[in-house]
């Protein structure tokens, strides 16, 4: 698999080399094209400046990465292939069709009209007469041109005055004005104007002006201010604003068709009920209107409002029922001459009732595991006409361990059956349930499901499950999830003699697979910034509790509690902590730097000396410390006498933390790359005879692991493979003298199969 990449990019390369025999007599490729900003004071916001008037560059330089210009040779196979010489493949067609890029040449470039649209654009940003020069330099094939800009003082704001009349809505006007996004000594700015006309635009539809445009507001500037460099404001009304924008309406009626068929003229005569204030036509009880309602937020005798009008299409397209969701407002006629009357109508397009999902995924580990599985899902929608989803899903897979791997020939098979009724509401909470949560839908997923691992010639674990779970989003960033109960039956039902050996040897082990029952509650909360697309730096905060068997210890006896036994069986007393930090900031349009810490704690409690097996943390692999394979590290500095199947199982650890920095560019079409390092490791938290050295204490951060490497991603927009290659600088199993890796012996093969892993995955880490 690796040398097929490596042999596709090394085509890849040869031929995007070759553009220079496709070059026109007497033309020059337009190689690169800058603006640089030259200014005598501190701008605030230059490096946003100076990418924006680069984005006004025509035409487009044929920029080269490495010397590539992938994009030009993708378009001269164009020709090639109407003429039937050129490859046919579907790959070969997807790049001709996406990236192909037409050249650009010297004798294309106007710099009179480019230097008048950097011009403008300094203008808009308050920045008026400005020197532009441009600079053009030749070399053989290839031409370049940088445009230096003169930046003279920008022009601030002296003062904001409204010009308004004494009408209701001018007084509306004056009333949101105070929230202004333009203040005093601001740099003019065009797209600002604009933000502010939108703001007050939607505050008015908020307040009931549903007929109100953002053109109706007009912004005047003044800048006959001899020498200052500053300019005042003047906002008005329009003179031809039409007269229905300068009221506010009310909502006075609500239809809501729950099963509208876009095709269907009859509509109107399917069955009606009306509520205390929703009429809902519908064929039947399609939907049971008195659930349905709850996710509607118009109310019928309110003015208007384009938020609550936003969020009732976005809570039932949240139900997972709907295909389309539609709300049109008409106009009625209305007795008061200060308010205005409409009518909310909203048609639903239900999804189709039953879906089928197949599956099939291709398993690539660091460890050299690797094998198929087979996934199919069945998904019954609107089960009781209030959007409940019946979802049953089952999943076969195997996986083998190739030459090459720590342990070659260990194999497993993994069967399992997941069945969850989803409720688009809260259940079981009363104090909770007649809440309205404007900012998401809650919901309620019973769970129950088994699972079958076959680790071939070891052991068989089964496992049960059962679950009560509910989801609340509390504000457009916050999500809060609580599992109570979660009921978790784990058990060897088989076992190998080599298996028992291993047991034997290391009790810890054996207790964590003998702590059967794990009951408890789990609670995970979620900070994401990441919808926040507009946002150069944003953040998502994870943290999560997990904590079994307190409960029942509190409810038994001391003479039960002692055993720690639940009908007969052991069970589980531990908590778990987890926070998990990231960072996104974007360095560019398309680049951007990436931090993650994330730290783990678990503690056993009574009986138990360690984690169960299943909640264990394990360090290494393509989504933790990538210049280790898979499930190598710690727990400690403890490093296994020998590589065999025990190491396999001995690595693990009850605490966690690792650390990660990466930078993701572009490099040239559907190829990304990434420079990246990471640390982290596990630890026992109570110790092990077995495994020396590996209880944490203040000594920790001496014993994080550290690696780095360079990655390559195939991004296709819908699917994203990732190649990670890694090498250690730390290796904390080592004596503590010779941890820190002197030596990069490149040419060496012995020297390259231990310290140059390769990570093949999905998605970005």
């Amino acid at each position: 698999m690796r040398g097929i990449l490596s042999l596709c990019f090394m085509l890849l390369v040869f031929a995007a080399c070759n553009t220079v025999k496709y070059l026109p007599e007497g033309e020059k490729y337009l190689d690169g094209a800058k603006v640089v900003v030259h200014s005598k004071q501190p701008i605030d916001g230059e490096r946003d400046l100076n990418s924006e008037l680069s984005e006004l560059l025509r035409p487009a330089p044929n920029n080269a990465v490495f010397g590539l210009r992938f994009g030009v040779w993708a378009y001269f196979r164009g020709p090639k292939k109407r003429e039937g010489k050129a490859d046919t493949s579907a790959i070969n067609k997807f790049i001709l069709k996406k990236y192909a890029v037409k050249p650009s040449y010297l004798s294309d470039v106007d710099t009179s009209k480019t230097k008048e649209l950097i011009n403008n654009r300094l203008e808009n940003r308050g920045f008026f007469y400005s020197r532009i020069h441009a600079e053009v330099r030749e070399y053989s094939t290839k031409a370049g041109i940088t445009y230096h800009v003169d930046l003279p003082r920008p022009y601030v704001l002296d003062s904001m005055n409204y010009m308004l009349d004494s009408s209701d809505l001018s007084k509306q006007i004056v009333e949101i004005a105070p929230k202004s996004l333009l203040k005093k000594g601001q740099r003019f700015d065009l797209e600002l104007l604009k933000q502010e006309r939108d703001r007050l635009d939607t505050r008015l539809k908020n307040r009931g002006y549903y007929f109100f445009q953002a053109d109706n507001l007009l912004f005047r500037v003044d800048t006959n201010q001899q020498g200052s460099h500053k300019f005042h404001l003047y906002l008005s009304l329009k003179s031809n604003v039409p007269p229905e924008n300068y009221l506010p309406y009310r909502v006075d009626k609500i239809t809501v068709f729950p099963d509208f068929a876009i095709n269907d003229s009859n509509f109107v005569k399917k069955d009606s009920l009306v509520t205390d204030s929703i009429h809902f036509i519908q064929n039947g009880v399609y939907f049971k209107p008195w659930l349905l309602e709850d996710y509607i937020l118009i109310r019928k005798g309110n003015l208007y409002s384009q938020r609550k009008e936003n969020l009732t299409s976005s809570r039932l397209g949240a139900i997972g029922n709907y295909r389309y969701v539609n709300i049109r407002f008409r106009k009625l006629n209305s007795d008061s001459a200060k308010v205005g009357s409409l009518q909310a109508e909203i048609f639903l397009s239900p999804l189709n009732k039953r879906a089928l999902r197949e599956e099939m995924q291709a398993l690539s580990k660091s460890n050299n595991f690797v094998g198929p599985a087979f996934l199919v899902s069945y998904r019954e929608r609107n089960v009781f006409h209030g959007g409940e989803t019946f979802a049953l899903s089952g999943k076969i897979g195997y996986e083998t361990q190739i030459a090459g791997g720590r342990q070659t020939g260990l194999s497993s098979y993994e069967t399992g059956l997941q069945a969850d009724l989803i409720f688009p509401r809260l259940l079981g909470f009363p104090n909770l349930s007649g809440v309205n949560f404007v900012f998401g839908v809650p919901r309620t997923t019973m769970g129950a499901g088994f699972s079958v691992i076959n680790r071939v010639q070891f052991y068989r674990l089964n496992s049960f499950s059962l679950s009560y779970a509910v989801s609340v989003n509390t504000s457009r960033l916050v999500t809060h999830d609580l599992t109570f109960p979660s009921i978790t039956y784990a058990g060897l039902s088989k076992t190998s003699p080599e298996f028992d050996t291993i047991l034997l040897k290391n009790p810890f082990l054996r207790r964590s697979f003998e702590q059967q029952f794990i009951v408890g509650l789990k609670y995970n909360f979620q900070f994401n910034q990441l919808l926040l697309k507009d946002r150069r730096s944003r953040f998502l905060f994870l943290f999560g509790v997990d904590m079994a068997g307190n409960a029942i210890s509190w409810l038994q006896n001391k003479e039960q509690e002692a055993k720690q036994e639940l009908f007969g069986q052991p069970y589980a007393r531990y908590i778990r902590l987890d926070a998990d930090i990231r960072h996104y900031y974007k360095v560019s349009e398309n680049s951007q730097f990436i931090t993650r810490v994330y730290a783990g704690f678990g503690r056993p409690f009574g009986n138990s000396s360690s984690l169960p097996y299943i909640k264990q943390y394990f360090s290494g692999g393509p989504n933790s410390v990538r210049a280790f394979r898979i499930r190598s590290l710690g727990p400690g500095i403890y490093a296994p006498p020998e590589l065999s199947i025990s190491s396999y199982y001995d690595q693990a650890g009850d605490i966690k933390f690792e650390s990660n920095i990466e930078y993701r560019f572009p490099i040239v079409a559907i190829f990304k790359g990434a420079l990246f390092a990471d640390a982290g490791n596990v630890w026992l938290y109570n110790d092990n005879p077995t495994l020396p050295s590996g209880k944490f204490t203040n000594k920790w951060f001496s014993e994080l692991a550290l690696g780095t490497g360079f990655g390559v991603r195939v991004d296709l927009e819908f699917l994203v493979i990732r190649l990670d290659i890694a090498t250690p600088l730390r290796k904390p199993f080592l004596p503590e003298n010779d941890r820190w890796v002197d030596e990069f012996k490149f040419g060496y093969k012995s020297w390259r199969k231990e310290n140059l892993i390769f990570n093949i995955a999905i998605g970005y880490p």
